[in-house]
């Protein structure tokens, strides 16, 4: 059965960094490509960043650019999301996702994780 599960949430300061992760099971996550997403309470989810499954392109929201960096080790299943200089409007909860259509990875993705939380005190 194809998961994904994220860690590496946590409550962080405004200026500090963490790394999430997401761990991909099932046969066919290599050949996907992988994005995450972010739910702020009150808010409608919003797309963050993506990487291609084969050429390691990346996509990230305007509002990101710059202090989140989207990785993924193709050998472990896992993608990556570092965050720097964290906000507290970076506080959400924080979705992996994964599509084999790139069109769809940045807009409504396939498969899904449970999602972990970023709390951001100021």
């Amino acid at each position: 059965q194809e998961q994904l599960v994220e860690s590496g949430g946590g409550l962080v300061q405004a200026g500090g960094s963490l790394r999430l992760s997401c761990a991909a099971s099932g046969p066919t996550f290599s050949v996907y490509h992988m994005g995450w997403f972010r739910q702020a309470s009150g808010k409608e989810r919003e797309f963050v960043a993506a990487i291609t499954w084969n050429t390691g392109n990346t996509n990230y929201a305007d509002a990101v650019k710059g202090r989140f960096t989207i990785s993924r080790n193709s050998a472990k299943d896992t993608v990556y999301l570092q965050i720097n200089s964290l906000k507290p409007e970076d506080t959400a909860v924080y979705y992996c996702a994964a599509d084999r259509n790139w069109g769809l990875i940045t807009a409504n993705p396939g498969y899904w994780g449970k999602g972990t939380l970023v709390t951001v005190s100021s």
